[in-house]
């Protein structure tokens, strides 16, 4: 538009986009990176891929995107008609503008300040896990968490199990110590609000001495005399997956009703709980296998990484800035709005009934790493003009004027390209399809409202030349 040639135009925008977009595809990188923290090798395994992508990203967009602009020739059509979307779009632009004044500032201001306040009350409420009943990667009427469904509530059994194995220095099979503490054990555990059954070698040994004495359920119980003992577990095969060849590995099998994180969270709880007062000297009760005890793991790791992996983001975003802007106000400039989206993100899982976990955890890391572009781009112009002497008001308008299109048009285009998952057949991808576009679209809301609205309250006009004269003696 200022009549350069494609050439000149294209070095001039490299020389005035390499910082901020070296800066923003960094953070994205540092957002794909700190997923490593989770010690779970299918998130580490995306990271790594993600990381590749954004490192080829770097060198498609900032080296090869301006050599093939440079050879683009405009004819003077292409010239007007961006000129007049410019003159559409300034009247836009203007009205926009009018958030930089003080009293539009304090009120968007206090807007956000009550947006956070609901977003911790909010978010507080966020599972460390799964939300439903059934397969998380299903929806909830897909068939087969259905018939999931229907065996859970037909039979004391069901497809989500944890369980506690019990590893001892004898074998268990001679012992009645043993015996009857993995007896009281199972127990305590099928008294556990969300255990449905339980299903341990103590239990089927006492049904099968009662069996040796004509079935009477006086002689259901745990025999003291060895020989008696060795006859109960006898017959039981280690296929059956109560014991060892040894007699020294027991699993108690225990049969949730659902794999929420609640339910999840009180079982294992109440495990912890039990072995730390009455696990016998020369046992271990350990912690889990099963279909519920990888959850269970993978949900301890996702709560002690959530906190770090977010801090990493942040520290790294913090410093990028600070050394790319060289200022400590710019930088607060460009976190706040970002911060304040992270907090949001928590309070829409939490209203949409999202749990944090491993599907859920490296996106909330990914949106904070993404949504911090808008405000380094707008910032990066923003600043420019602001040393170049022009007010808030101005350097805003100039900047949208500028590059404003720009950044709305990428939010809404990154919005529109993950909003389609949430029709998806996959339960966890319409999770992450909401939580990214709510992260991409309020991202690019908090960079061009918030962002000057801050900048027009912390930044002090200059005060104009003194346009009187001289005194003279």
């Amino acid at each position: 538009m200022a009549g350069l040639g494609s050439e000149d135009a294209a070095r001039q925008t490299f020389r005035q986009l390499l910082m901020p977009a070296i800066i923003a595809l960094l953070a994205d990188l540092v957002g794909f990176i700190t997923i490593l923290l989770i010690p779970v090798q299918v998130v580490q395994e995306m990271a790594i891929t993600a990381s590749i992508g954004v490192a080829i990203v770097i060198l498609t967009d900032l080296i090869l995107l301006p050599v093939l602009v440079s050879w683009v020739k405009w004819d003077p059509q292409y010239k007007a008609r961006v000129e007049a979307r410019q003159l559409k779009l300034s009247a836009h632009w203007q009205r926009l503008a009018r958030i930089t004044e003080r009293r539009n500032a304090l009120v968007i201001v206090g807007i956000a300040l009550l947006l956070g306040v609901f977003g911790v009350w909010k978010g507080r409420g966020t599972p460390i896990g799964d939300t439903q009943a059934g397969v998380p990667e299903l929806r909830p009427d897909s068939r087969y968490n259905q018939d999931s469904n229907v065996i859970t509530s037909k039979f004391s059994i069901g497809v989500d199990i944890l369980t506690v194995i019990v590893e001892t220095a004898e074998p268990t099979c001679t012992s009645h110590e043993l015996m009857t503490s993995i007896d009281t054990f199972a127990w305590k555990m099928r008294n556990v609000d969300g255990v449905q059954e339980v299903m341990a070698l103590p239990i089927v040994a006492k049904i099968a001495i009662a069996g040796w004495n004509e079935g009477s359920l006086k002689w259901r119980n745990i025999p003291r005399e060895p020989n008696q003992l060795t006859q109960s577990t006898r017959y039981i095969e280690t296929s059956t997956g109560l014991l060892n060849a040894d007699c020294n590995v027991i699993p108690v099998m225990l049969f949730l009703r659902d794999h929420k994180a609640a339910t999840i969270a009180r079982v294992v709880d109440e495990v912890k709980a039990w072995r730390t007062l009455n696990t016998p000297p020369g046992a271990q009760f350990n912690l889990a296998t099963g279909n519920v005890g990888v959850m269970a793991a993978t949900n301890e790791e996702v709560k002690a990484k959530e906190y770090p992996i977010l801090g990493w983001v942040f520290a790294a975003v913090i410093l990028m800035c600070l050394l790319t802007f060289r200022s400590l106000l710019g930088t607060v400039l460009v976190f706040l709005p970002l911060a304040l989206v992270s907090i949001l993100v928590y309070a829409v899982m939490a209203m949409v009934d999202i749990g944090l976990k491993v599907n859920t955890l490296p996106m909330v890391a990914l949106g904070a790493g993404i949504g911090v572009d808008y405000g380094i781009y707008l910032w990066s112009r923003m600043q420019e003009f602001l040393r170049a002497g022009d007010s808030v008001h101005d350097a805003y308008l100039k900047t949208m004027r500028v590059t404003g299109a720009s950044i709305i048009f990428t939010g809404i285009t990154l919005a529109i390209g993950v909003v389609t998952w949430v029709f998806s057949p996959l339960q966890f991808q319409a999770d992450i399809g909401i939580m990214l576009t709510f992260m991409f679209f309020v991202n690019m809301l908090g960079a061009i409202l918030l962002l000057p609205a801050l900048a027009a309250l912390f930044i002090r006009a200059k005060s104009p030349p003194d346009s009187r004269p001289p005194v003279t003696g």
